[in-house]
């Protein structure tokens, strides 16, 4: 399938950021637009539940600039679970399930007035790539410059890098084209979907609703190899599970 992105230009109407003002938390606006989500055969490390299937995006978005800190979380609930808490309130959050997760949203937009969500895995990988079509948004490879990873088992056949051991802190390495730190690495990211297979053909804002006891989470982390970061990768947790390397990004709907 040949690769397609049409997005849809911003109008001078439309804020391009907003901030929540209780957290101070950033959000970029995403264009609507449509993208080709999945992995061809010969990208390497491609999986048979990666099909390339043509996807609509819809309505614009506001997405996390980055993934939710531990200081973001714990000004609304209080404490911070956090494996790596001395990493400091710049890092992201982890070791929240979804569980938590809806709870926070739900006392965050109680606070801001605002209402928030995870996600879809489409808007997801769609924000992921941000215009490009390569396994990652720099590229063929993602070097441990450009992302946090397990460096020792780097993407394909490209040199070893970095293992750093632990999260670091949001906006360390560079954002992607469309402004977004760490879609590749540093922690896993929680999103609606359940894990359910793709549907063949277009789609339209698709969002998994099958019966399946598993959830999807993107990005790749810090104690992930070199491929679990690629753009179309689909790795899944239990709702009820927490990991150290697990956190989660946010999208809101501002008034």
């Amino acid at each position: 399938m040949a690769s397609i992105v049409v997005l849809v230009t911003v109008t001078a109407c439309h804020r391009d950021h907003w901030v929540e003002p209780v957290t101070g938390m950033e959000f970029v606006r995403i264009p609507a637009g449509r993208f080709v989500m999945g992995s061809p055969p010969s990208e390497v490390g491609h999986e048979a539940g990666e099909l390339q299937h043509e996807v609509i995006i819809g309505r614009a978005f506001y997405l996390g600039v980055h993934e939710v800190t531990q200081g973001e979380w714990q000004r609304v609930m209080g404490a911070n679970p956090s494996h790596f808490a001395e990493c400091g309130p710049d890092c992201p959050v982890e070791r929240v399930n979804f569980y938590d997760v809806q709870e926070y949203m739900h006392k965050l937009g109680a606070l801001s007035g605002e209402a928030f969500r995870l996600p879809t895995e489409a808007e997801w990988e769609y924000a992921c790539r941000a215009g490009t079509t390569t396994p990652f948004s720099t590229g063929e490879n993602l070097t441990t410059e450009q992302a946090n990873y397990d460096g020792e088992f780097p993407y394909a056949h490209f040199p070893r890098g970095i293992y750093r051991d632990r999260t670091t802190p949001v906006g360390t390495f560079a954002p992607n084209p469309w402004g977004l730190y760490d879609m590749h690495g540093n922690v896993w990211e929680w999103t609606r979907d359940w894990n359910c297979p793709y549907r063949e053909g277009p789609a339209r804002d698709p969002l998994g609703t099958c019966e399946a006891e598993k959830r999807i989470i993107r990005g790749g982390s810090w104690y992930f190899n070199g491929d679990s970061a690629r753009c179309a990768v689909r790795y899944t947790h239990r709702p009820k599970d927490l990991g150290f390397s697990l956190g989660f990004r946010l999208v809101a709907n501002p008034r």
